[in-house]
């Protein structure tokens, strides 16, 4: 009964979460077709897509105004752009029609993710309950699904433009969910006197940990069906298969998560997501076969899992009530720097050195996070 409440309290933000999910699920383990499609490598697909995270930035840095202004429909306003958004890479065969379909999506992408993670704090705040591992796994089960789905839809030989087209609507659909009487979000606005625009370095600390975590995530969602099918001889199917474990095993981990949280000091559960997750990355770019680079997967998926949510929930709890939206936002934002701007670093190295050396480096970046926790906690 607990866990059934906890459900219907977060249910918006479930909703939005796993919406996003299967949007990115769907283009990851698209991305092969994609590549086809446009007939380039993957230096050139990573160059491609790196006006991604330039669109998402500037939607985030606008997204508490933008916020304030569609008042209590926010987050599914946002989530319902970014699925139209999602329907234009398929559609978009010329090279330079491409980078403007992707800075839709990271534009839509960007807005989405500021305004529903501000909004969990809110209902957290709220409800008195932890909610963020629940909410993050929503968009692990979701990115699974989209992958899978994907996957069985590229083997039948449809199109990347049916493809998106069809797992956009399908993610409208969930977004439609996300719908609620009152969905206002509290703190987005910025308050008038002298230190109102400072937030301190809490969110700055705290963003910089999510930067690593999900440049590192990103790296194996969006890469991992590519590494499989072009290194390992993997079919279409054993590629999708790629994103959609970690995705799964992340999201099962984070239900899990959502216990840890409340018994395990935070600085041991991000210091061990770390190790875990370092380690799953080195095996996945050891392996042989697509079987060991799915064991890979699934270790870095469970050591990746806890590191978003807990610092999220960390910055909520340590910055000023007052700006405690607003603090969660900035920490999005640095956060979400590593999550677009993971794909194209990772197709630049992956073009002079190879998938396997861009899993090393990975694991190499995850190393950061254990020193950024203890001084977060210090502040």
């Amino acid at each position: 009964m607990t866990a059934l409440i906890t459900l219907r309290i977060a249910r918006p933000a479930v909703a939005a979460f796993a919406a996003m999910g299967v949007l990115w699920g769907s283009f990851a383990a698209d991305l092969p077709d994609i590549k086809a499609m446009l007939n380039i490598d993957e230096q050139h697909l990573g160059a491609l897509m790196f006006m991604t995270p330039i669109a998402a930035v500037c939607a985030m840095l606008v997204a508490p105004r933008l916020g304030v202004a569609f008042g209590r429909r926010a987050m599914l306003i946002s989530c319902l752009l970014m699925c139209v958004a999602f329907t234009l890479p398929g559609q978009t065969s010329a090279l330079w029609l491409f980078p403007l379909a992707m800075m839709a999506c990271g534009a839509g992408t960007g807005l989405t993710d500021v305004l529903m993670n501000a909004r969990v704090a809110t209902i957290e705040t709220q409800s008195g309950r932890p909610l963020m591992n629940l909410c993050h796994a929503a968009y692990s089960f979701g990115y699974a699904g989209g992958a899978i789905a994907t996957g069985a839809l590229r083997s039948a030989g449809w199109s990347p433009a049916w493809v998106l087209c069809s797992m956009a609507l399908l993610a409208g659909l969930l977004a439609l969910a996300a719908y609620e009487r009152d969905g206002r979000i509290e703190g987005l606005a910025r308050p008038k006197g002298k230190a109102a625009a400072h937030l301190g370095l809490v969110p700055m600390i705290g963003g910089a940990m999510v930067l690593i975590a999900f440049l590192t995530e990103n790296a194996a969602e969006n890469w991992s069906a590519l590494h499989i099918e072009k290194n390992l001889g993997g079919s279409p199917a054993d590629g999708a298969m790629g994103p959609a474990v970690m995705a799964i095993t992340m999201g099962v981990a984070r239900l899990f998560g959502q216990g840890l949280a409340s018994r395990f000091p935070a600085v041991w559960l991000l210091t061990g997501g770390a190790v875990i997750s370092a380690s799953g990355a080195l095996g996945a770019a050891l392996a042989v076969t697509p079987a060991m680079a799915y064991a890979g997967f699934i270790v870095m998926g469970i050591g990746s899992s806890v590191i978003a949510p807990t610092v999220f929930s960390l910055v909520g709890q340590l910055a000023d009530p007052a700006a405690r939206a607003r603090a969660v936002a900035r920490a999005t934002l640095i956060g979400y720097f590593g999550y677009f701007f993971g794909p194209p670093a990772i197709g630049f190295v992956a073009g002079h050195f190879g998938l396997r050396f861009a899993f090393v480096c990975a694991a190499v970046m995850l190393a950061g996070i254990p020193v950024l926790a203890r001084v977060l906690l210090r502040r």
